[in-house]
């Protein structure tokens, strides 16, 4: 069999376009495009790809169908174990996944999944295809608090499986990181409403602007539901703890990039929610929340310094992500630290900085970065957004007592993902402190499975 060593290439805005505007960079495959890349397939035994997926997505069968133009079955195929593949297309680490152990990846390129996954779900999209099925109701009411990738995956289980879903959102708007946390030039908002309208289509109630614990209080929906899920992810900042940080222009990259997606201040003035960048920013970190930040920063203008206390070759961003990055003309100033922020009349005016070195590698794997001893050197910044991860939601947490969490603040689980309170289950970051968009995926059909064992083994139609 003659295989096809290298990927399709895909498309993308030229780089003089997209630093202009937040349009979304890849522009996607063409019919024939997929259907070629798709083709490179060798529909191997073993099937690799679909045991390192973390919700299990027929890999196989569904490139196959693509190569051999049935787009419909296609998308059917990935909608069975995904409820949202255009999005999941589009930001999960397929690199580090199912592309990873890709049998193509031995001898060339990997199959291209991710973009092979989104091309199905916009090609279901334009052509206006559902998923169909019929729901046996069943009278038990279950509740989600959050709208994220965890929630979402396990309201989707649920109604499929009968039970009357009620979502819980404290934003105006439903989704999560993939509304407030994730740039237009990565994910589009029309896809993430587009995906989102499919919780509605079969039956899920989603409920604005309510915290739990404020607007509605965690008793009142263990009264209410026969059983509870908590998706309320990671939306706490992690911030350096030095001198400097509650300076004016000092961002975390939560609130940066929730007033840049979210608050649309990138058009300001049509939209009333500025942000000041000014001319030069720092963007501590090197994950691909630290990438999305200085991306979005050049887009409104400013020179923009990635600031790493590693190189760029232990970066934990997606490879992609750094490409365009660097593509873009963001600066990485590598193997440095920051020691406290400068600032002037309460504004930030720069950021002093101790150089590093590499060590031994340290738990992650990667090297330990060593401080180097009378290495102190400053830079001029206007502005500085700190990257450097997130922890679970406190002011749920806090009005919730009576709920086990660990030292670092995330939800204590067993292996069904439930909680100490009976009936009352979590997943995603609110247990993880933060991971991918997949991975909550997978952590949501769990939890619906495991609630589903829970209500059919109680029997019951009263409160948790």
């Amino acid at each position: 069999m003659d295989i096809n060593k290298t990927r399709v290439p895909m498309r993308e805005l030229p780089v003089e376009d997209r630093i202009k505007k937040f349009d979304e960079v890849p522009l996607g495959y063409t019919e024939e495009q997929a259907i070629a890349e798709a083709g490179r397939c060798i529909q191997c035994n073993n099937a690799p790809c679909i045991r390192d997926c973390p919700v299990k997505i027929d890999i196989k069968t569904f490139l196959k169908q693509v190569a051999e133009g049935k787009f419909k079955e296609a998308f059917l195929t990935l909608k069975k174990d995904n409820p949202i593949p255009a999005i999941a297309g589009r930001v999960c680490p397929q690199e580090s996944q199912c592309e990873s152990v890709c049998t193509l990846g031995k001898i060339g390129d990997a199959a291209n999944i991710g973009k092979l996954e989104s091309f199905a779900a916009d090609w279901a999209r334009k052509n206006n295809v559902r998923e169909e099925f019929d729901i046996e109701e069943k009278p038990q009411k279950v509740a989600v608090i959050g709208t994220g990738p965890a929630s979402i995956s396990c309201a989707v289980d649920l109604r499929k499986n009968g039970y009357k879903v009620t979502m819980y959102e404290a934003l105006h708007k439903a989704g999560g990181v993939l509304q407030y946390g994730i740039p237009e030039f990565r994910l589009p908002r029309d896809v993430v409403d587009d995906e989102l309208s499919y919780l509605t289509d079969i039956g899920v109630d989603i409920r604005l602007n309510r915290i739990i614990g404020q607007n509605v209080s965690f008793e009142e929906l263990r009264s209410e539901y026969d059983a509870i899920f908590i998706g309320t992810g990671a939306g706490a900042p992690l911030f350096l703890g030095i001198d400097g940080e509650k300076l004016n222009g000092v961002y975390s990259a939560n609130e940066f990039l929730i007033r840049v997606n979210l608050m649309k201040a990138y058009k300001f003035p049509q939209y009333d929610t500025p942000i000041k960048v000014k001319d030069k920013v720092g963007v501590i970190g090197a994950g691909n929340v630290a990438m999305d930040a200085a991306r979005s920063a050049l887009r409104l203008g400013a020179e923009v310094h990635v600031l790493y206390r590693r190189t760029k070759n232990e970066a934990p961003a997606r490879k992609e992500e750094l490409r365009h990055a660097i593509e873009e003309g963001i600066n990485f100033v590598e193997l440095v630290a920051p020691k406290r922020i400068l600032g002037k009349d309460g504004w930030v005016k720069g950021i002093e900085l101790i150089k590093m070195k590499l060590g031994e590698p340290d738990s992650s794997g990667r090297p330990r970065p060593v401080p180097i001893d009378v290495s102190e050197f400053t830079m001029d910044l206007d502005t500085v957004v700190v990257a450097l991860g997130t922890k679970p939601n406190r002011l749920f947490l806090s009005r919730t007592p009576e709920l086990k969490t660990t030292k670092k603040g995330v939800i204590t689980v067993d292996d069904a993902l439930a909680t100490n309170i009976e009936g009352v289950f979590a997943g995603g970051d609110a247990i993880s402190g933060g991971s991918t968009v997949i991975h909550a995926l997978g952590e949501g059909r769990k939890a619906a499975k495991s609630i589903d064992a829970y209500l059919s083994d109680k029997g019951k139609t009263g409160s948790v």
